[in-house]
């Protein structure tokens, strides 16, 4: 199954300035899996190991919460899309 995956711009960096890339897997484990062996750099800066994301990275497959579906377990489809959204924090205190 190929996913479309969204790279948000501040990963941009590590993604050879791509937005959108489509990889391979049946599950988003496995897509991120694909993406850390493409683009080991922004792998290991956003996802461990496990391909956990980072505290501060969140995943939406077609608009929604991975952690409200099965998360990494979530099976995608060739016309699925995974966004992955950096959390923004700040403000007044």
């Amino acid at each position: 199954m190929s996913t479309t995956v969204r790279i948000p711009t501040p990963i941009r960096q590590y993604t050879e300035q791509q937005s959108e890339i489509v990889l391979e897997g049946k599950t988003v484990g496995e897509v991120l899996e694909a993406f850390k062996a493409r683009f080991p750099e922004a792998g290991s800066r956003f996802f461990s190991a496990s391909s956990k994301a980072s505290r501060f990275v969140n995943l939406y497959l077609n608009d929604e919460d991975i952690r409200f579906m099965q998360d990494l377990e979530t099976r995608v489809g060739d016309k699925d899309t995974l966004s992955i959204i950096l959390a923004i924090a700040g403000g007044v205190a």
